[in-house]
């Protein structure tokens, strides 16, 4: 799953007979990659459009697993544009239902963050480390400053495209007050955990940073994404599938 078309360019052609689904408003793709029966989906953009699509990945298509690729905005120390962020777990930045419950805190389920599963995320960290370095190289000669780097870690989600540096530094300062250390911010991710854990469904994702959270977030994301994001993501995708 992908929310926008650029982040999954490429995936489709890798499917092995390919039908077209059409059911919620969106396009599924199923089909076999590397011997393994697949379905492609973009879940369009914000955390309503991720949980319904998630929903119905499991619910119409019987989904075992669910992994999720994608960029974001790095807001982590040390986390800069072209790194990889696997996630370990999600939190929703914008979720306050206080005094009720406290800031962050997801209602009735006594927890904040939810966890990838272990395995799975643990598989794709693995499929990530190999798949850059197939490309990784190349990129940095020809797009990128310094070679990337992949972390493993929490990774917020909000219904706000976060480009302001300021709101960023206080979303970030919000977050660590509460015992939470982000790394990355984006607009889907902790909606698909909820949904995965709500069934039970083992989950994963990753991330590719676009940007810093900042002025510069809207400058030429499509460039990135068509050149940086999405040929991470075929080649880490291609890893995975294969060690599947």
């Amino acid at each position: 799953m992908s929310a926008l078309l650029d982040e999954q360019r490429g995936l489709l052609e890798q499917l092995v007979n390919p039908q077209r689904v059409r059911r919620a408003g969106r396009t599924f793709w199923c089909g076999q990659w590397a011997g393994q029966e697949v379905v492609l989906v973009l879940s369009k953009v914000g955390k309503v459009a991720a949980a319904t699509t998630t929903t119905v990945l499991i619910e119409a298509f019987d989904v075992k697993r669910v992994v999720f690729t994608g960029v974001a905005g790095g807001v982590g120390a040390g986390v800069k544009v072209g790194d990889v962020v696997v996630a370990e777990a999600f939190i929703q930045h914008d979720l306050n239902s206080a005094p009720l419950f406290p800031r962050y805190e997801i209602p009735l389920y006594g927890r904040a963050t939810l966890d990838c599963d272990p395995a799975l995320s643990a598989a794709l960290l693995a499929a990530t480390h190999l798949g850059l370095a197939g490309v990784g190289d190349h990129f940095h000669r020809s797009l990128l400053l310094e070679a990337p780097v992949v972390h493993r870690g929490l990774i917020a989600s909000g219904d706000q495209f976060v480009c302001d540096p300021s709101a960023a530094a206080l979303m970030r300062a919000d977050l660590q007050a509460a015992g939470h250390e982000p790394l990355a911010v984006e607009m889907e991710g902790a909606a698909v955990a909820q949904v995965c854990h709500d069934y039970g469904v083992p989950f994963a994702a990753m991330r590719t940073i676009s940007d810093r959270a900042d002025a510069q977030a809207h400058l030429d994301f499509s460039a990135f994404v068509t050149q940086v994001a999405s040929p991470y993501a075929l080649a880490v995708l291609g890893q995975f599938i294969k060690h599947q």
